[in-house]
């Protein structure tokens, strides 16, 4: 006899096969638009997709696959790569995304750390895999992702596989299987910046959920009228989960591929009408840079999510110009990656629009499913004042409890409040819960006892014109400790002085925090994943002011 403390309810576990099940079904004729690597544009739709995913999934079951091995990719946002998303992860394998803009050394440390026995790759990444392969003892097939036509006379690879002839020769008959919801669906590793890359392995369970509370109308606000476009890649935490929430509301997908330049990112913006779209804020300097200079405009094009790393204000400005809505966010690749989404509430309405500017320009308010706050160095909560700056943790059901091959967990223990995941930023919150990202903790700046947030300057410097790039690092000092160092990138043609740039703190900011030197140099540096890599430069730049002294 049932309990009455349980629901009388159905039990149906929380698979990804589901979500491409349901899109297939219910918005079956919708368009997936891709640029394939081989140069055209491919247009098929959620049932195609659906189709050659069970293809897939047979083809890599015949190839001695079984349930939880790894299966790698290295390739870029097209519907082939989508189909292996879906492919593994449904038939209880796990999309293992790797970043190909890594090192090589990097790469297949990834790859042997996550075990991956098969490797699926894009046709101009065949060298790279080439030079890999001999590092890679595990991987017992290599898949090419294109057609016979593309397949090279000869290869480096022994036994190299062409990914449409392993789908041709499948039926496609393949039942999605049912399995436990907390099961692995895939593997996605941090940027490393500080050592090896961690791996942290999302669930079934975690990734719907996610999917789900990145549609919501606070949050990425997708519907099924909607034309995504995500520009930030596959293979850097799974889209942000945009390949799962556009099947879950079945909208219309436009896949860019590798070209991710300004005029080949607007062609597709506007041939395909997108609607919406999210990435990193360099990739959104690239994209503006085309559009102001060309003197162009978007005709359907209204909002996009920007983060990664924080939007620069005069990003954010430039956008809106144009006519596109920002909405600020901020997560992890430990956190699947969405923790909040800055959106304004009823009671700001009447605010003025500086006031506005001022909120939207901060990461924002935690989703339903995350929980964040910001703590002391002895782990106890801090007043949500906006002023007080902390350790910002989170907490929730798509955020990691452990690294994959690690046993010790990170969580730490906030007091009266249980285990939370030590996120590595320092951060305020306002009494209305938005949070704002002061800096890392390792990149901010400690200067005679107080802090000085990098980001704040670096958006400064972003809002003189004549500045393309900024970046803030920590220089030793011999009286403060530290103090902060501007590097900058300037704009083509455009010319500004160390002086110049200076005195544009003032009235910005504290003068105290004002940064003691200007470095001019030709090309910031950037991660993988498109950030700025502070660890780069504070190498590079630590003793600057001690050599100059």
């Amino acid at each position: 006899m049932t309990s009455p403390l349980y629901g009388r309810m159905m039990q149906m576990p929380l698979l990804i096969s589901s979500l491409l099940t349901h899109a297939a079904r219910h918005a079956g004729d919708t368009e997936i638009v891709s640029r394939r690597v081989e140069g055209d544009i491919h247009r098929s739709n959620w049932a195609r997709v659906e189709q050659r995913a069970r293809r897939l999934a047979q083809a890599l079951r015949r190839l001695g696959c079984k349930s939880g091995d790894r299966v790698g990719t290295l390739a870029w946002n097209t519907d082939r790569h989508l189909e292996v998303y879906y492919a593994t992860s449904g038939s209880q394998l796990v999309c293992h995304t790797i970043n190909p803009r890594l090192f090589p050394q990097q790469i297949a440390w990834i790859a042997n750390d996550a075990d991956d026995q098969v490797l699926c790759f894009d046709l101009n990444l065949l060298p790279l895999v080439e030079q890999l392969a001999p590092q890679l003892p595990r991987v017992r097939h290599f898949v090419l992702m294109t057609d016979r036509a593309h397949m090279p006379a000869q290869s480096a690879l022994p036994g190299l596989l062409c990914y449409e002839e392993l789908l041709a020769a499948e039926d496609g008959h393949y039942a999605w299987p049912a399995f436990d919801e907390q099961c692995a669906s895939s593997l996605c590793y941090t940027s490393g910046t500080t050592g090896h890359p961690k791996g942290a392995l999302y669930s079934h369970r975690s990734t719907v959920l996610h999917a789900y509370a990145a549609a919501l109308p606070d949050a990425m606000a997708c519907s099924a009228s909607d034309v995504v476009l995500p520009v930030v890649p596959m293979f850097h935490v799974n889209a942000w989960g945009l390949p799962y929430t556009a099947a879950l509301v079945g909208c219309k997908l436009v896949l860019p591929g590798p070209k991710l330049d300004g005029a080949s990112l607007y062609e597709l913006f506007e041939s395909e009408k997108v609607t919406f779209s999210a990435g990193v804020p360099t990739l959104w300097m690239g994209l503006m840079e085309h559009v102001r200079g060309q003197g162009l405009a978007f005709s359907t094009f209204r909002r996009t999510v920007i983060g990664g790393s924080a939007c620069p204000p005069a990003l954010m400005r430039a956008l809106e110009e144009v006519g596109v809505h920002v909405i600020h966010a901020w997560g992890m690749t430990e956190m699947s990656p969405l923790g909040s989404l800055a959106r304004l509430q009823p009671k700001h309405a009447a605010l003025p629009a500086a006031e506005k500017h001022r909120l939207l320009e901060k990461q924002g308010k935690a989703i339903y499913g995350v929980d964040i706050d910001v703590v002391n160095d002895a782990h106890e909560p801090l007043p949500w004042d906006g002023e007080h700056a902390g350790h910002l943790v989170a907490r929730g059901p798509w955020v990691i409890e452990r690294y994959w091959n690690e046993d010790d967990s990170p969580l730490v223990e906030v007091q009266g409040r249980g285990a939370w995941f030590p996120t590595g930023d320092v951060a305020t919150m306002d009494p209305d819960g938005f949070m704002q990202i002061t800096d890392r903790s390792k990149d901010v700046i400690k200067s005679g006892g107080e802090w000085i947030s990098s980001i704040d300057l670096e958006c400064i410097a972003m809002a003189h014109p004549a500045v393309k790039e900024a970046a803030v690092v920590a220089a030793t000092h011999p009286t403060w400790d530290e103090r902060p160092l501007l590097l900058v990138q300037l704009k083509a043609g455009a010319s500004v002085t160390r002086e110049e740039l200076l005195s544009f703190y003032k009235g910005r900011i504290a003068h105290w925090q004002t940064p003691d030197d200007v470095v001019f140099v030709d090309e910031l540096p950037h991660t993988a994943t498109g950030k700025l890599s502070k660890l780069t430069l504070r190498a590079k730049y630590k003793d600057w002011l001690v050599r100059k002294s």
